[in-house]
C-alpha cells in the first residue's frame, strides 16, 4: 500500500467497513467484551481515567481507528508508536495474588484486538452490512496491520474468520465476571454527563449500549448475568439503526465531515469516499 493510501488504502475492506454508521455500536460492544478478560480490564481500570473523562477516551479510541483506517501511513505509524510507547511503561497488580505484570503482554493485546475485530465484525453483518465469507475473511487478515501497530506480530493474531472463531473458543475457559467488568458495565450503561445532558444519555446513548449488549454471544451474556436487551432484538434494532442513520449521513458529512475521511479524500480524490458499493469484488477462491 502506497504511503498517501496509508495501512489499507480504498480498495480494502477495512476503508468501507470503518465508516459505517454501526461503527460505534460495534466499539460498545467491544468494550463489553473485553471486559470479560480478568487481567486485561484489570489493566484498564487500574491505568485509566475513565470514570473522569469517559467520553475523552472513546473519542481518543476512535480517533486512533480513524488515523490508523483513513490516515497517511506515516501518520499510522506515528499514532502506533505512540501507543506503544504509552502501553509500555504501564503495569497493573492482581489483586488476589499480589503479581504485577505488563499492560502490553501480547496474550492481552491479542484479546483486545480479537474483541474488537470480532465485535466490528458481527455488529456489522447483523446490522446488514454486505459482508460475504470472503469478505468477512479478507477483514480478518487486513486487521493483521492493526496488530503490528500497537506492538503484536501478524503472524499472532487470526486471519480469517475461522482462525478467529477458534481463539474465541479457546479463550472461553478464561473469561470470566469480575469487579472490574461490573465497573464496565455500569459505565457503559449510564456514563457521567453533565445535567443537563442526562435525558439525552437515557434517550439515545441508553440504546447504543443496550443494541451492543444484546449484539453480544450468548456466552459472554452468561458470564454478565443475562441483563439487557436479549439476543433476538439486535439484528433487527441494528437494521434500523443503521438504515435511518445511513440516511441521514450524507447531511451529516457535509455538515460536520470526518476530519479523516475528508483527509482521505483530500489526497486521494471523490472516488476514495468510504461506500459499501465500492467493497472489493471477491470469488468463492479469494
Amino acid at each position: 500500500m502506497s504511503e498517501v493510501a496509508g495501512l489499507f488504502g480504498p480498495g480494502s475492506v477495512t476503508w468501507q467497513l470503518h465508516a459505517d454508521p454501526v461503527m460505534w455500536v460495534a466499539g460498545v460492544r467491544a468494550l463489553y467484551l473485553q471486559a470479560l478478560h480478568p487481567r486485561a480490564v484489570r489493566a484498564v481500570v487500574q491505568n485509566s481515567d475513565f470514570r473522569k473523562d469517559p467520553w475523552g477516551r472513546l473519542f481518543r479510541t476512535a480517533d486512533f481507528v480513524g488515523v490508523t483506517t483513513y490516515g497517511p501511513r506515516v501518520e499510522a505509524e506515528r499514532a502506533g508508536t505512540r501507543v506503544r510507547r504509552i502501553h509500555a511503561g504501564l503495569r497493573a497488580v492482581d489483586p488476589d495474588t499480589g503479581e504485577k505484570y505488563r499492560i502490553d503482554d501480547p496474550e492481552l493485546l491479542r484479546w483486545i484486538h480479537c474483541a474488537e475485530v470480532g465485535s466490528y465484525l458481527s455488529v456489522a453483518r447483523q446490522a446488514g452490512f454486505p459482508f460475504t465469507d470472503a469478505l468477512a475473511d479478507r477483514y480478518v487478515d487486513e486487521q493483521r496491520r492493526s496488530a503490528e501497530l500497537v506492538g503484536l506480530a501478524a503472524d499472532d493474531v487470526p486471519g480469517s474468520l475461522a482462525d478467529l472463531d477458534r481463539y474465541f473458543d479457546g479463550i472461553r475457559p478464561e473469561l470470566a465476571m469480575s469487579d472490574e467488568a461490573q465497573d464496565v458495565f455500569d459505565f457503559l450503561r449510564r456514563p457521567p454527563v453533565p445535567l443537563l445532558l442526562v435525558l439525552g444519555r437515557e434517550v439515545l446513548w441508553r440504546q447504543v449500549a443496550e443494541l451492543a449488549y444484546a449484539a453480544l454471544p450468548d456466552w459472554a451474556k452468561e458470564l454478565y448475568g443475562t441483563r439487557g436487551l436479549p439476543s433476538v432484538v439486535a439484528r433487527p434494532g441494528l437494521k434500523v439503526l443503521r438504515r435511518v442513520v445511513g440516511a441521514a449521513t450524507p447531511v451529516i458529512r457535509a455538515v460536520y465531515p470526518s476530519p479523516h475521511i475528508r483527509g482521505a479524500m483530500d489526497r486521494l480524490g471523490p472516488e476514495a469516499e468510504p461506500s459499501p458499493a465500492r467493497l472489493p469484488k471477491l470469488g468463492s477462491g479469494d
